[in-house]
């Protein structure tokens, strides 16, 4: 910004033309008074010296010696500052002159000197020598002069003297005319003139220079710090703080600005910091509906293998127990008939192997129906510590058999609603799976550690049953499909993959919330979160899952 469109700037100029014009008016009223007095002091001292001629000469005139008036009117000619001395008589004929050229002259009457006391029809007769009878002319070389008239009065002395007496009825007998140089006190005045100017500028400058550091330092520099604390702020930068040590208006101003941006700064920071945890909410929301999504579709795909899963049970079910029951009658009558032994045998390993194979599609089609049907559950309150003994005790043999460690984790506060034979078939069915994925039949060395563990939550109002393994762990393909129906990893005969399928079907009835973390050679750690109380009856219910990787 250009230095002359700033508030400084014009403060500046104001204080300056206003106490320059202030000097200016102060030093020519302090000139007109230095040169009023003096030219009194002027005016007193040449109606003094005027006065003291006149009485130096009054005793000659009486006597009429002239010779005597010429040297007293010499000697006073001498002294510095006059001019010039004469007398002369009332009819204007100059009678004694220090300039010899003016005697037996006459003066003109209508001159400023006679003007005076002649301008009227009757003769003024002023009492003494006054500023009316003086008057200020240029010289001839150009220096001014004053004119004093002193007039010579016909006093009683000088009227009965027998040498020129002269009636009493003249009161004027003459005039003295005293010319004084104003050359010196002309010089003084300019003098006095240049001092006062000089004296004045000085002030002025001293006055400005004042001003402007008074200026510079109390308006300019708070302004400049403002206006760029400002600038600086607008260009995003709220880390801006003014010094405000003093106590006038600018800087409770920057004080107020200080505040200003510390609330913005604060205001920025409480923006950020909501919208980036907006964008987490956002985020969480969206992996939220996502995984609702593929619930959803769980559900619903969960539903329709169901449905597909009745269906088929139903119309295999009744084929499969003819097959069954007709193989077993035709073993009833092979033991009757004399056949050879050889051939008897093996009629009866066909048909035995006929009769194993059809109970075990009935087995399949059974566990269908299981799948299919979801029979409704029988809730109580039920301490999980001692479901969890019950589960491990059951299983023990089975893990000592496959050289695993088998370890269970219970807490006090362990009761909560459910059906203990369904959560119980649950446990078993994930605590088997655990099992055999650590047995030598999966390629692995057989031997492992299987994790059965209580974890209550009272301030969530849950109950949380963690069963963990150190196994092979599954791949991303055998997490997504794992509770589906018919899906299995095993290579052996006896899987038919429904195991968890049944168990999906239990935990959704018990509203639970499943999570599954493996990897392949890591293990796998199932979760299951239960409501301490059920919902009320006729509620939905919705299983959620979470499948993830582990580090375990």
């Amino acid at each position: 910004m250009r230095i002359t469109r700033t508030i400084a700037f014009r403060l500046f100029l104001l204080i300056v033309s206003v106490q320059t014009i202030v000097l200016a008016l102060l030093t020519y009223a302090l000139l007109r008074v230095q040169e009023s007095a003096l030219m009194e002091n002027v005016e007193s001292s040449a109606v003094r010296v005027s006065e003291m001629i006149r009485r130096a000469t009054r005793h000659s005139m009486m006597f009429n010696r002239n010779a005597d008036v010429d040297g007293i009117l010499a000697a006073m000619a001498g002294e510095p500052g006059i001019e010039g001395i004469r007398v002369y008589s009332k009819s204007g004929e100059v009678a004694y002159s220090t300039t010899s050229s003016e005697l037996h002259t006459t003066v003109d009457m209508n001159a400023e000197a006679c003007v005076s006391c002649h301008a009227g029809s009757t003769l003024a007769n002023p009492h003494s020598a006054t500023r009316d009878l003086s008057r200020i002319f240029a010289a001839a070389d150009g220096h001014r002069v004053m004119g004093l008239i002193t007039p010579i009065r016909n006093e009683a002395q000088c009227a009965d003297a027998d040498c020129h007496a002269h009636p009493a009825s003249r009161t004027i007998l003459g005039v003295l005319d005293v010319k004084m140089s104003l050359a010196q006190a002309d010089e003084r005045v300019a003098d006095a003139r240049r001092e006062l100017l000089s004296a004045s500028l000085a002030a002025a400058l001293l006055v400005g220079l004042i001003s402007g550091g008074f200026i510079w330092l109390v308006v300019r520099r708070p302004v400049s710090r403002l206006t760029e604390g400002m600038r600086m702020v607008s260009s995003g930068d709220l880390t801006q703080r003014l010094p405000s040590s003093s106590r006038d208006e600018l800087s409770q101003l920057a004080g107020t600005f200080n505040f200003m941006t510390q609330e913005l700064a604060r205001a920025r920071s409480e923006v950020t910091a909501w919208s980036e945890t907006l964008e987490q909410k956002v985020r969480e929301k969206t992996a939220d509906l996502e995984q609702a999504h593929r619930q959803m579709l769980s559900v619903e795909k969960m539903a329709s293998l169901g449905n597909l899963a009745s269906s088929v049970a139903h119309e295999l079910n009744n084929p499969l127990e003819g097959i069954l029951t007709f193989a077993r009658l035709l073993m009833k009558r092979v033991q009757r008939f004399a056949l050879p032994p050889g051939d008897e045998r093996a009629m009866m390993e066909d048909l035995k192997l006929m009769a194993d194979e059809t109970l075990r599609c009935g087995n399949i089609v059974k566990n269908l129906l299981v799948f299919a049907r979801q029979r409704g559950v029988s809730f109580q309150q039920v301490h999980m510590g001692p479901l969890l003994d019950r589960c491990a005790l059951l299983m023990n043999h089975h893990a000592r058999m496959h050289n695993v460690e088998l370890h269970t984790t219970v807490a006090e506060d362990d009761l909560m609603e459910c059906d203990p034979d369904q959560l119980q078939q649950v446990l078993i069915a994930l605590m088997v799976n655990a099992i055999e994925a650590m047995g030598p039949a999966l390629g692995r060395d057989e031997g492992g550690k299987l994790s059965l563990e209580l974890r209550p939550a009272p301030a969530e109002g849950r109950m949380r049953i963690v069963v963990s393994d150190t196994g092979i762990g599954m791949s991303e393909e055998t997490k997504a499909h794992m509770f589906e129906p018919f899906y299995t990893t095993k290579s052996d005969s006896k899987g038919v993959g429904l195991g968890l399928s049944v168990a999906y079907g239990i935990l959704e009835r018990h509203h639970a919330v499943i999570d599954v973390a493996s990897a392949p050679g890591r293990g796998t750690v199932f979760t299951l979160s239960f409501p301490v109380r059920q919902p009320a009856a006729g509620g939905p219910q919705q299983l959620t899952s979470s499948v993830e990787g582990t580090n375990a």
